[in-house]
């Protein structure tokens, strides 16, 4: 049977957006690996901090909904932001999320690998063709992982469907496994459950406050990836369908995982174990076999959140490339399969590259590890950025009743400005809880340079697509360039199968 690239294009319902959103935030590598972490930054009140941090992502999403039924376009917050608020900011948001992603692809990738071998002892497997499989090799995990990472990739090419039923596939294994689990901690731990837990004024500082808010929406972050497909759906409310059901879902999850944790284990315990957590609890509830499904499941979900930062970073830069902010070569879209075939394949070059240059310069590993611990500054940035332009589009629905303003202006605003405040303030913090630059990843300077290095190149290829490629997005904040771009959708020609 044969479809056209037509057909291919406009294949996505509610259930693959929810796939792709929910593999994208990785609840499970989040809980396993960021929890421990969350815990050693505010203690016992790890709970309140994910609640916390859910109401501003929730406005957030009501700003993503209402966009993209105004306008849908895969750039998402490149797009709504240039048209809203102008250009500059616009471009910013689109740059800084690619970024962002492309060092989380680095890093993830490595954790992947690293979870592989450790599933692989279990099953006592150390060598592979002759290659010897080391946990403590840190260039072994590299390896592995930047395989797993072409794989993934190949398929992403090949079209979202084959992608999105993979991610199904593995979530459902990935939840069942967090539910049984974390039920069975809840159930037979023998920490009492207190509600000091859902206390936020019994953190210590505000200091730790805003920094565990930071990492709690940290752990929210990649809901909005469905929103990345909204050109590959068959109705234009499926992105913000899966978005909210994927959003609910993993506020469900950490809730109910942060709680299973502090039942099972002491605040000692958890932040000991710290990224081990999840294959702690595993190997103190049960014995093996079974205690190393949990190992398993991280495994599911780091290979699903490499493959799910893959396709929405490459439709980003499809959308800039179309609007000439970035070269063409992002525009090459596959005759087959209908998707930016070449784009994703240099996404993923350019994610191995900085992985090996990690290997060989120490102090850049050192850079890539401060850039995800401060990653939430630039999430912080781009979310905020675009709940403002929602609220600056859609004011005058100031005058259309009470409701209609608050859903369309307040939320978005006070959400966006929320994230401003935190990650200011978590800024300021940096800045004066050291009094030295060093480039070490807990050195505050160097935490705070990070994500501003970050904006001060998105502000250069933005002088530079303005004033060199002469793009007509810095003209209206909207791309002539786009409607003339030639998909496989505008077209019969070609065949797959």
């Amino acid at each position: 049977m044969s479809h056209h690239p037509a057909e291919l294009r406009r294949s996505l319902g509610v259930v693959d957006g929810v796939a792709i959103a929910a593999s994208s935030t990785a609840a499970t590598t989040s809980i396993a690996i960021g929890m421990g972490t969350l815990v050693a930054t505010v203690g016992l009140q790890a709970p309140v901090l994910l609640l916390l941090a859910f109401l501003p992502m929730l406005g957030i999403a009501c700003a993503y909904a209402r966009l993209n039924r105004s306008e849908p376009n895969c750039g998402s917050g490149y797009v709504w932001v240039g048209s809203s608020l102008g250009p500059w900011p616009g471009f910013l948001t689109g740059w800084v999320n690619i970024v962002g992603a492309i060092i989380f692809l680095a890093y993830t990738s490595a954790v992947t690998g690293s979870v592989i071998i450790q599933c692989a002892a279990k099953a006592h497997v150390t060598s592979v063709a002759g290659f010897a499989l080391d946990p403590n090799s840190t260039a072994t995990s590299t390896v592995i992982g930047l395989v797993v990472l072409t794989a993934v990739t190949a398929m992403a090419v090949t079209g979202v469907r084959s992608a999105t039923r993979l991610q199904a596939g593995l979530l459902i294994f990935e939840y069942a496994v967090l539910l049984i689990f974390c039920g069975w901690a809840l159930i037979t731990g023998e920490h009492e459950l207190s509600l000091s837990w859902f206390n936020p004024f019994a953190i210590e500082s505000g200091t730790a406050f805003a920094q565990g808010l930071v990492l709690a929406v940290f752990f929210f972050w990649g809901w909005d990836a469905a929103f990345s497909l909204t050109e590959e759906t068959k109705d234009v409310g499926n992105p913000a369908r899966g978005g909210f059901i994927a959003l609910f879902a993993m506020l469900g999850l950490f809730l109910f995982a942060s709680v299973a944790f502090q039942r099972e284990m002491s605040l000692p315990e958890l932040i000991r174990n710290g990224p081990q957590a999840l294959p702690y609890l595993g190997a103190k509830l049960a014995a093996e076999p079974w205690a190393s499904v949990p190992l398993l499941a991280l495994m599911f979900s780091a290979v699903a959140s490499v493959q799910s930062s893959v396709i929405p970073t490459a439709r980003g830069l499809l959308a800039m490339g179309r609007d000439r902010t970035m070269g063409p070569v992002w525009t090459r879209i596959h005759p087959r399969y209908g998707t930016p075939a070449t784009g994703t394949v240099l996404v993923m070059a350019v994610a191995t590259a900085v992985a090996l240059l990690a290997l060989a310069i120490p102090k850049l590993s050192d850079m890539i590890l401060a850039a995800v611990n401060s990653i939430g500054l630039v999430v912080a940035l781009y979310y905020g950025l675009t709940a403002i332009a929602c609220a600056v589009r859609f004011r005058s629905t100031l005058r259309a009743g009470a409701r209609e303003a608050l859903l369309a202006v307040g939320v978005p605003a006070a959400s966006g400005l929320a994230l401003f405040a935190i990650g200011g303030y978590l800024g300021y913090s940096y800045l004066t809880g050291t009094d030295h630059f060093e480039l070490s990843p807990d050195n505050g300077w160097f935490m705070f340079s990070l994500p501003c290095a970050i904006v001060a190149s998105g502000l250069a290829m933005a002088a530079w697509a303005k004033y060199r490629r002469c793009s007509p997005y810095f003209v209206t904040g909207r791309g002539t360039d786009a409607d003339r771009l030639r998909l496989p959708m505008d077209h019969p020609a070609g065949t797959a199968s």
